[in-house]
């Protein structure tokens, strides 16, 4: 029993021992790189004060914002308690905004859609309204019903939207309501607005209900224009609203072209010669095959016999050369400018080939290159980022930086602790590269000069033997090669082979491009070199060899004696017990005995 406590307690000092050595090892290694290197300063950090509770509220007394929570939206009623609609108080609390940004307020957007309904209803059911008999006494009233309400809406659009827009002054938004009112009232869009709704409709009493005394409401065609601008502003794929709208353009023309077809044959007489509209079948879509025939210049069309119809047909003719022109022209800019992209691809593509079968490049080198070309462009729609960011302003290209690549880049171990302000920085100095399936993204032994992050697909780091085992797979968001952007004296070298696995797209930051970003901000390079020299002194170290907890012993045991020594012991043993010798041999015996 005595010698199993005893064991007990010599294993509990052995560990403790164990303990303070550790601790003084790793004072004296701290001691010792702060004497070398006088940048380095304590690892500790001021602990972040936690936030005080609230007091809590006294018995029998329930907190303000609950009471307020649990009596909002409820009301009682007989022994059930029923809750409000929040969409329904947040209608009746709504209060309209003093001023309207136009350039990025989607309500006011929305109301422009209204209004172009209304100035598209005028546009093209006047001129069928005056030409075609469709408006007759039986259905007058839906009729005048609809353009009341579009007269509706243009009053709206004076009165409650135009004179809140904000606008430009002197470089000074402008959101005053007084000062945004004078200036609607004295542009060039008020005026046509008032033009529009000129109160023409009281002739209806004297001339009867002619929709031509409604044409001044299609002069309305600046709210058009605007809201095909803010619609293009918003939309992610533009060019296929402008082919619309080419379109439409085209079918407007044919549509006039048709009213006046019919005008003119009511006005020579229904079915009075071959060249007019006889009459029979649908009116509307005869007159528009006509139009159509006429000013696409299809020909096949009767002769026209009486100078009415002559000079009615050549002025057609002329018309529709030039309005037909006009449309295909600006219908190859719309397509010319959605597939200019694809176009500045395929340029490039075509030069490279041409480099490489003039220089005579081997088969599988273009091929890899022909990949490259083809999965840069369909997964970021673009071979070079940086070319679209170098027109905007340094403050817009930060923005950007920040919303793409500052989620990945601030989890980076090396820069957390650092000036936020360094790594926005950093952020602009970041370029895409993609990398094909097994290429090489560094190699073991080179000279580091880069850190990567990837940003889509997957890596594997290469080792072993062979140096082909598979030590770790890296996926979206991991960072490597940080150590080599401060590592100096042969500490860039790289340690492994890091292979993409896949098409992989990474960000890169040169070791020229910190370190030019780091002379301006001297405290996070301080950081930066002591984070690295720790990070590289942790890599180089040797793992140790954890054993058994009699393995290591802090007290080594005695050595034992010596045979030469042993000998002379002996000799002096035999001469006689005085002497050094024989107290020494009586010491040695007394510890024999002790080890014993």
């Amino acid at each position: 029993r005595i010698g199993s406590a005893t064991s007990q307690s010599s294993a509990v000092i052995n560990d403790r021992l164990q303990e303070l050595v550790k601790l003084f090892k790793e004072r004296t290694e701290k001691v010792k790189e702060k004497l070398t290197d006088p940048d380095v300063t304590s690892d500790d950090e001021t602990p972040v004060a936690s936030p005080a509770e609230a007091p809590p509220p006294p018995p029998g007394q329930e907190p303000e914002a609950a009471k307020a929570a649990e009596d909002e939206h409820c009301c009682e009623m007989l022994c059930c308690t029923f809750k409000y609609r929040p969409w329904l108080d947040r209608v009746k609390n709504y209060q309209f905004p003093s001023s309207i940004d136009p350039l990025t307020n989607l309500m006011y957007v929305l109301w422009l859609f209204f209004v172009v309904l209304a100035w598209n209803w005028n546009c093209w059911l006047i001129p069928v309204r005056w030409a075609f008999p469709y408006q007759t006494p039986g259905n007058i009233h839906y009729w005048l019903l609809m353009d009341y309400l579009c007269d509706l809406i243009y009053l709206l659009d004076i009165v409650i939207f135009q004179i809140r827009l904000q606008f430009v002054r002197g470089g000074d938004i402008i959101s005053d309501k007084k000062a945004m009112k004078e200036n609607y009232l004295k542009s060039q869009r008020f005026k046509m607005d008032v033009v529009c709704l000129l109160p023409l409709d009281f002739f209806y009493f004297k001339v009867g209900v002619n929709p031509l005394l409604r044409f001044p409401r299609c002069l309305k065609y600046m709210a058009f224009f605007e809201f095909n601008n803010r619609l293009e502003a918003i939309l992610s794929k533009a060019y296929i609203y402008r082919v619309i709208r080419t379109t439409a353009y085209l079918l407007y023309s044919l549509h006039v072209n048709s009213c006046l077809y019919y005008w003119a044959s009511a006005y020579e007489g229904l079915g009075s010669t071959t060249w007019v509209y006889d009459g029979e079948g649908n009116s509307y879509i005869r007159c528009y095959y006509w139009a159509v025939k006429t000013l696409i210049t299809i020909g096949g069309l009767p002769d026209p016999k009486t100078l009415f119809e002559i000079v009615f047909q050549l002025l057609n003719y002329f018309t529709g050369v030039f309005a037909f022109s006009v449309m295909i022209g600006q219908m190859r800019d719309v397509v010319g400018a959605a597939t200019a992209g694809q176009t500045y691809y395929r340029s490039c593509m075509d030069s490279t080939i041409k480099y490489m079968n003039f220089y005579k490049i081997p088969r599988a080198v273009q091929n890899r290159v022909k990949t490259w070309y083809e999965y840069t462009w369909h997964s970021q729609g673009m071979l070079d980022e940086s070319e679209l960011l170098v027109q905007l302003p340094d403050k817009m290209r930060l923005d950007i930086a920040i919303d793409v690549n500052y989620s990945i880049v601030s989890k980076v171990a090396l820069f957390q602790g650092c000036d936020r302000q360094m790594i926005f920085d950093m952020l602009k100095r970041l370029r895409s590269v993609v990398y094909l399936p097994n290429d090489f993204v560094c190699k073991k032994g080179e000279i580091g000069r880069e850190m990567y992050i990837i940003q889509a697909g997957q890596v594997q780091v290469l080792g072993g033997a062979d140096g082909k085992t598979v030590l770790v797979t890296l996926k979206a968001g991991s960072v490597f090669g940080e150590i080599s952007l401060l590592a100096a004296g042969g500490g860039n070298r790289r340690t492994a082979n890091v292979v993409a696995h896949g098409f992989a797209n990474l960000f890169i930051l040169d070791k020229k491009d910190l370190n030019e970003i780091l002379v301006h901000y001297p405290e996070s390079q301080k950081l930066l070199r002591r984070k690295a020299k720790k990070m590289l002194r942790n890599n180089n170290k040797p793992k140790d060899d954890k054993g058994g907890p009699g393995d290591s012993i802090i007290i080594p045991p005695r050595p034992s004696t010596p045979k030469l020594f042993q000998a002379a012991l002996a000799a002096a043993g035999k001469v006689g017990g005085k002497g050094r010798l024989a107290h020494l041999r009586w010491k040695l015996k007394e510890l024999k005995a002790m080890q014993a």
